[in-house]
Order: C-alpha cells, then structure tokens, then sequence
C-alpha cells in the first residue's frame, strides 16, 4: 500500500494551501488598501506564525501536488493541486517556509509569484529575484530544467543524448544499465523526463523535421522507456508510466494531437504504448495543460479542444475538468470580466462535440495557429518607456476595471428612471453582481444589491419593483450559490456578516438552496457559517429543516438539531422527539440536548415518555445526555424527574439514578426537591427507602452549601429514624474529611 501523510500533517498542508491560494488571488485582483489583502495576508502569517508552526514546512513541488516528507495527502484538495501548479510554473522544486513571516514578507512573495512566469524567468528566474528582495522567511529551490540530464550521475546525459538521436533516426531503442537504473530508483522523475521531451523536440526541429516525425520520435522513446522498465522492474512500470504522462501535459496543442494520432495508427505495439500513457494523464495535468494553451489572445482554442476531447471521454468527467482548469487559470493571474466572458467561449468549446475535420486540413490548422502565434509576438514588440507603459497597464487593470465597472452602473442606476431602459440595464447589472461572488468582493456587490432592494420595496412604481425583483430573482441560482459558499471557510467576521446580509436580502427564495448546499455540505466551518445564515431567515429557514433532518449525514442531522435549538420554542419539540430514536447515538444525545435547552415542562415530559417507552438505545442516550458533568442544564430535568416521576415503578431506576447526578452536579436549585426525595419513604419497602435517603443526603452533602448543610441537619434533629441515619451519616462524614477536601 502507499503511504500517505498522516491526518495532522494532511490538514496543516491543506490548511496551509487554502490560505495561500486566497491570499495569492487577492493580491493580484485588489489594490494594496482592500480589506481583503489584510484578511488573507493575516490568514496566511498567522498559520506560519511560531505559535502553529514550530518548525520550517518544507513542501517538495511536483507538477500537480505537493509533498511533505515525500509523502503526499491521500485526498489531495483542489487548493493543493492548484498551488503546485503555480508553484511548478515558476519552476520550484521545493519551498522551505519559516515560521513568524509577516503580512508584508509574504505579501512581496505573493506579488512575485503572482507575475508571469516567463517575464520572472527573462529577469533570471523567480531564486534570483526573491534573493534580491531579501526574504528570509520563505526558501526556494528552483528547478533549472536545462541542466537536468548534466546533473544525472556519469554516462547519463550521454545516454538520454544518443537514445535521443536513435529515436529520430529509427534506430532500435536500447537503453544503458545506470538510465535504467535511475528510473528504477526514481532518481528520473517526471521533472527530469520533462527536460528529456524538451530536448527531444529540440533536437527534432533542429534537424528540420516535420510535426509527424518528431510525433513518431516521442512515441519511440515512450515505448523504449516502458518496455525496458517493465522487463528489468514490473513494479515501477506504474509510476514511470504515470510520470510520463506528467511530463507529455508540457507539450503544445499541436504536439498533443500528433501524438494522440499516433495513438490512433494500425501499429498495435506503437498504439498501446501512447494510449495506456496518456490514460494515466492525471486530472491537474491537464487542466493545466488547458489553462495554459486556452487562455490569452491568439490562444489555438479549437486545437486545446480536440485535445482535450480526446484525453477525456466521459463527459462528466469533462465538466470537472473544464472547472478546475478555470480555477487553474485564475490562479495563474488570469481573472476579470474579460477572462469570464472569454472563458464562456473556451468552456463552450471543450464541451463540445464539433470538429472542424471535415471542413480544416491538419496542416493547415497549424498554419493559422502559427500565424496567430507570430501575431501576438508582434503585438509584443514596443518601444513604450517602462513607466509610461506600467501607469497604462496599471490603468486597465483588472481590479481598476472592476471599480469603473461598479463605479459606471451605480452612476446608471441612479440617473437612468426610464422604465424600459432600466429593464434594459439589469443584464449587466446581474453578471457584474455574479462576478463580484466568484471573486469574492462582497462589499461592492452589497451596495449593487441594495440598490436593487431599494426599488424591489418600492411601492410608487410597480413596474421598477417588478424589474428589480426579476433581478434578485435570477441571482439565485446553484452557480452563484457555490460561489458564495467557496468564500465562507476563509473570510473573517465582518466580511461573513456582509454575506449573511447579502443572503438575507436576496430573500427567501434562497432558503431551499442553502438548505440543499448545507445537506452536502462536510466542511465544519462552512457548515457552521451556512447554518448561522439560514437562522437569520427566521421562520421561513425553520420550515425547511426538514429535509436536513432525512440526511443520510448524522453531521447534517446534528446540524438539524442545532438549527431547531437555535429558532427554539415548542414548535420545535416534535421534530427532536423523531431524532430522540436516531440511528446514531451522537445525534440522540444532540436532540436530547437541544430538549434540555427548550427547558419546558413539555419537553421534559417528552424526555419521561422516552425513558419509559422508548428503546434501550434511546434512553441510554438520554441518560448519558443526563450525565454529562459539564451540561448544567441537565439539572432542571432532573429536578422535574425528582417531582413527577413514581420512584416505585419501572422508571425507579430513573428516579435513583437522578439523585445522584444532582450530586454530581452541585446545582444549589436542586436542594429542595432533594430535601423532598430525603423524606420519601415507605415503611414496608426499607432498603429501598434507606437507599433512595441516602443518595438524597450524598447529593445535599456534595452540593455543601449553607442551604444543603442546613437540610441536613435539620434532618438529623426532625425527620423519621431512616431520615435521621441518612442524614448523620453525611454530617459525619463532612466532619472527619479534611479542610479543603471535595466529596
């Protein structure tokens, strides 16, 4: 079995990634004043902060997760993936992090990494920059790709050098003891077989070969490479294949499908090898790979696409993968209005089934990208001075048109009251509000909303009332629910009231799709949040508790109860008397509780009737709920059994048992119905009677009060003989025990 990290460690290198991807994503999308870099920025120094980290984290970076100890966590969360691959595209291999980094260390190497890889690595690469910046609390080792084979052990750069010549040549694939022995070893990883490709395709166009032949080169070389390995070591077959497929997501489109065309060819040997390789393609590899060729002017979308079909057949497995490649580019600095709307199209495009086949020849696709490629290096080519340059880029960016954005539709709202024009402008208005969720700006999409609310309570125009109220209305939706629930586990407490008051003034409508999101949700504190916002719905979030409380989840069971504990009242009796005969013994002590809290006379009969007829599970559950030392509020039923319960039937038991967790509990307004139970008594059931006095009498000593002594004692001088013995015995025993001493 592989090993992965233990639990603690998986979560502190989640936690640890979550922050990071939030704080890297504000620092590129807002301006330096935004309280959202103070949140994030805090988030993230505070995790690597000496008081949570007593040690430096050194985390190994591969193409699409990251590693503690060479160990990676067995349930890798998207924010792993997605960091290692922003990390892998400035070619980190390892990041060291020091404890007590400040808001404005990290903020300089966010800043940093937030920049394009290539334009970090024309000014030397992302080490030499970091050094010059003079940051002590983050480490990096980076990759130099180029001395990759120089750097392997003696003969075996040599050796990669001539298999490469053989496979352009044709010539039989033969592959030397100390590379087969490095692949064995992991010593050739798919960092190292990246640089291995790379010079591959090198080599290939330097001899002036065609897409088609340095496509058959790389096949030859994937064959070599798994045939040997599975001959000398069939156990590391499976790695090796699956590092090959981590180093082929580097290629270009048009590389990409030349070689999944080869996968295509009569040549059974030659078919087998690329398919099984790229059928182990892992899914941050290519959402990487679409990410990276998808985005930006002149992006080959159709070639990504037809790539991208062909990696991936099943389609929902597609529409995961669309999503997570979106996430990917925005972690990479791609993000905006314009991005959004240009991503519609890419998204359209992958999930689609249209192939230009029939209609565009191979060669000349490639054709028109390269004509848009070499369109773009021209576009780049200025002569502009650098600060002129910087203040004109500065002014479109994306956070800069985002705020002329709000700025320009706040301005229309408030001049244009043309009914029909007005109607005209709510589109625009509700996709800027959906943007501001995905990327987190709750406090601008507050001030949209409100406007919207303003003419939504309107009573002198019916027909703008009805216009904003079809707005809210088409605001409610799964997409923008998951949009706000992405937010809720990292944001602080003001940004989360804001989201709450959002919520609510998006109105009732939205109860029944929080309700649904929180019945799937298992994040603890998103749950938490999301059940906070459905009680500020008052009532109408009471009534859709319902559906919580079928959960196949017993988190979301619990969650149920708290929901009913929190709107409180009777009304909510009857549901928590269904979950007092739960499968789960955590949810019946919870309903038990949440009975406790009510504090009614009704409830407490509610809890007597389920401890006379209810099943052994349940009334355990009940009695342990009893016995929890630390939940006073156990003490007024306990009370209320003293009072109404027959301490001669089949609940004697009950009754007993009551006595004494009243000791237990020292509450000093148990002391009068403990001084009843004192007196209770029968004279033909004596042991029973002598049993019942005694616990009463423990109880009062254990409560030790001025009060309970005084029961006692007049006990001793006024109640029966039984009463009398109960009661000297505890006074006896208070005396002998020493000053200080707790019963």
């Amino acid at each position: 079995m592989t090993e992965v990290l233990a639990a603690r460690d998986a979560a502190r290198l989640t936690d640890f990634a979550r922050a990071f991807k939030a704080a890297a994503r504000a620092v590129v999308l807002y301006p330096d004043a935004h309280p959202a870099i103070a949140t994030t920025l805090g988030r993230l120094a505070q995790l690597t902060s000496a008081s949570h980290q007593t040690a430096p984290l050194r985390i190994s970076v591969t193409a699409d997760t990251l590693l503690l100890g060479g160990l990676a966590v067995s349930r890798p969360d998207p924010a792993v993936s997605e960091l290692a691959s922003l990390l892998h595209s400035h070619l980190i291999g390892e990041i060291t992090v020091h404890p007590d980094g400040d808001q404005a260390a990290w903020r300089n190497f966010l800043v940093l990494l937030g920049r394009p890889p290539e334009e970090v690595r024309g000014e030397g690469g992302i080490a030499r920059l970091w050094t010059t910046l003079a940051g002590r609390h983050v480490e990096i080792r980076e990759i130099d790709y180029a001395e990759v084979l120089r750097e392997r052990s003696a003969g075996t750069a040599a050796s990669w050098q001539q298999i490469i010549a053989n496979c352009l040549a044709g010539d039989a694939f033969e592959i030397p003891e100390e590379l087969l022995a490095s692949l064995i070893d992991g010593a050739t990883d798919s960092d190292a077989l990246k640089a291995v490709l790379a010079a591959l395709d090198s080599a290939a166009q330097a001899s002036g070969c065609g897409m088609e032949a340095r496509a058959a080169a790389l096949v030859r070389l994937l064959r070599g490479i798994v045939s040997a390995v599975h001959a000398r070591a069939p156990q590391r077959t499976e790695p090796v294949m699956r590092d090959l497929a981590i180093a082929l997501g580097q290629l270009s489109p048009d590389m990409m499908l030349s070689l999944l065309a080869q996968g295509g060819e009569e040549d059974e040997a030659s078919s087998r090898a690329v398919n099984s390789v790229m059928s182990r393609m892992p899914d941050g590899t290519i959402a990487s790979f679409v990410a990276r060729h998808a985005v930006g002017a002149g992006a080959p979308i159709d070639r990504v696409a037809q790539a991208f079909q062909a990696l991936v057949v099943d389609a929902d497995r597609r529409e995961r993968l669309v999503t997570m490649a979106h996430d990917t580019a925005i972690v990479s600095g791609a993000d905006g209005p314009e991005f959004e709307e240009s991503w519609t199209t890419v998204a359209g495009k992958l999930l689609s089934q249209y192939s230009d086949e029939p209609f565009v020849s191979e060669n000349y696709a490639r054709e028109l990208t390269t004509v848009r490629a070499h369109a773009v290096q021209l576009d780049q080519l200025n002569d502009d001075p650098p600060d002129r340059l910087a203040a004109w880029l500065g002014s479109v960016s994306t956070t800069e048109l985002r705020r002329l954005d709000l700025m320009l539709v706040l301005d229309l709202l408030r001049i244009e009251q043309d009914v029909d024009k007005r109607n005209a402008l709510m589109p625009p208005v509700v996709s800027l509000v959906e943007d501001l969720f995905l990327v987190g700006d709750f406090e601008s999409a507050e001030t949209l909303l409100g406007v919207l609310r303003t003419d939504a309570d309107d009573p002198a125009s019916p027909q703008r009332r009805q216009i904003a109220a079809r707005a809210v209305a088409q605001l409610v939706n799964t997409a923008n629910m998951r949009h706000i629930v992405s937010h809720l586990a990292s944001v602080d407490d003001a940004q989360f009231a804001r989201i709450k008051a959002i919520c609510v003034s998006l109105g009732e409508t939205l109860v029944r799709p929080l309700a649904e999101v929180l019945a799937a949700e298992e994040r603890t504190r998103t749950r938490e949040r999301l059940t906070d916002i459905l009680i500020g719905f008052g009532g109408v979030g009471r009534r859709e508790v319902e559906q919580l409380k079928t959960s196949p989840n017993p988190a979301v069971r619990r969650t149920a109860i708290y929901l009913l504990r929190e709107f409180g009242g009777s009304e909510a009796l009857p549901d928590l008397t269904e979950l007092l005969d739960d499968a789960e013994p955590v949810v019946q002590r919870e309903a038990v509780r949440a009975i406790l809290k009510i504090g009614t006379d009704q409830g407490y009969r509610i809890l007597e009737q389920a401890l006379a007829s209810g099943t052994p599970q349940s009334r355990d559950a009940i009695m342990h709920a009893l016995g929890s030392p630390r939940d006073e509020r156990a003490a007024p039923l306990l009370v209320y059994i003293l009072e109404h319960v027959n301490h001669r039937g089949a609940l004697g038991w009950v009754y007993a048992r009551a006595l004494e967790l009243l000791g237990q509990l020292r509450d000093p307004q148990s002391i009068d119905a403990l001084r009843s139970a004192l007196y209770r008594g029968e004279w033909w059931a004596p042991r029973r009677s002598a049993s019942l006095r005694r616990a009463a009498a423990s109880a009062l000593a254990r409560i030790g009060s001025t009060d309970a002594i005084a029961v006692l004692t007049e006990a001793t001088e006024r109640g029966s003989r039984g009463v009398r013995a109960a009661a000297r015995a505890q006074i006896e025993a208070a005396d002998r025990r020493p000053v200080g001493g707790r019963v």
